[in-house]
């Protein structure tokens, strides 16, 4: 058997609000294996993003606090690092892409500059990590490794690029900058939060393109996290679907399309545009979201489903494998 690079088991997170205590993520559990694309998809205030930021150790305190369950990485439990220990890991094991580009750059300092210091971060690290000292790399070296980062991610004219500054690019250029320092850190995960949605849909789908085929070219596996489930088929390996802070439906993606089990996927699916011009409307999910605050014994979705039955208000479903490649948690499919 292949090992896994990340298993997520039961995590649950809490915050604390001015309303009460918010559970962001209830017993979360996911698989991430060498050279896979995972996409995690779901409406906005699912605990996607709290998943990412759970597992590369940057979730804010306050207001996060009872951090539950377990982050394995190549054997190693993240959650009982202290905050020294995990920095180790933190861009030169696993990197993360943020949102927007333009709030994670540095905007007075030149791209060559910026990429250059996750370049000196990872190597530092790594002489920390030795046994014996190794010398800095030259000047000359470091300009040549950002020069290679820069056209690693398809960004012509590399050289006058490093010397610009964030403002002077556009947003899709940012964004691959963004992607070139963190590959530039060697990691084995790389974590995307929404690393498209202010991209126009072109440039969307060639960041992602890219992104895919840069999995085996620096030896990665990615965790893409999104709301639009029509980005994450078009470079999924296998796609996870949450609903209020648990995981309902995992499957590889053409299963997923052609055969969705939980009703949340279809009617996800449902909302998707066609491409062709139809009289008939899209069909919205009706109701509202799940209140996170409340601390809810039956299935999440049941005030939502047009399937409900007797069950579904009395017990909350558990992931369960319908096959080798589907695992839902929902009572229509065998619980």
């Amino acid at each position: 058997m292949v090992e896994s690079v990340l298993e997520i088991d039961e995590l649950s997170i809490d915050y604390e609000s001015s309303q009460g205590t918010v559970h962001a993520l209830d017993s979360v559990s996911l698989t991430i294996e060498p050279h896979s694309l995972i996409a995690v998809v779901g409406e906005s205030g699912c605990g996607k993003t709290s998943l990412g930021l759970g597992v590369i150790g940057l979730l804010p305190t306050p207001p996060a606090k009872n951090v539950r369950g377990k982050v394995i990485y190549k054997g190693v439990n993240l959650l009982e690092l202290d905050k020294e220990e995990i920095r180790a890991y933190r861009g030169t094991e696993i990197a993360m892409i943020f949102q927007e580009p333009i709030t994670s750059l540095n905007p007075v300092y030149k791209i060559g500059t910026q990429i250059a210091e996750a370049i000196a971060v990872r190597d530092s690290r790594k002489r920390e990590s030795s046994k014996h000292k190794e010398n800095a790399m030259k000047s000359r070296d470091i300009r040549e490794e950002i020069i290679a980062s820069l056209k690693m991610v398809r960004i012509p004219d590399a050289k006058n690029v490093a010397d610009r500054y964030p403002f002077e690019l556009s947003g899709g250029m940012r964004q691959r900058v963004m992607i070139a320092m963190a590959l530039a850190q060697k990691p084995s995960l790389l974590i995307a939060d929404e690393p498209t949605t202010a991209l126009d849909v072109t440039t969307q789908a060639q960041v992602l393109k890219l992104m895919h085929n840069l999995m085996d070219e620096v030896d990665t596996s990615i965790l893409l996290i999104t709301h639009d489930l029509a980005v994450a088929s078009q470079v999924a390996d296998k796609i996870a679907v949450m609903y209020g802070g648990q995981i309902v439906e995992v499957a590889e993606v053409n299963e997923l399309f052609s055969e969705p089990l939980h009703p949340y996927t279809q009617g996800l699916l449902s909302c998707i545009p066609s491409g062709t011009k139809k009289k008939a409307r899209l069909k919205p999910i009706q109701g509202n979201v799940a209140d996170l605050r409340e601390i809810i014994n039956r299935c999440k979705f049941a005030p939502r489903c047009p399937f409900v039955m007797d069950r579904c208000w009395r017990e909350q479903p558990v992931l369960q494998s319908v096959n080798e490649k589907h695992r839902v948690a929902c009572y229509l499919h065998g619980q």
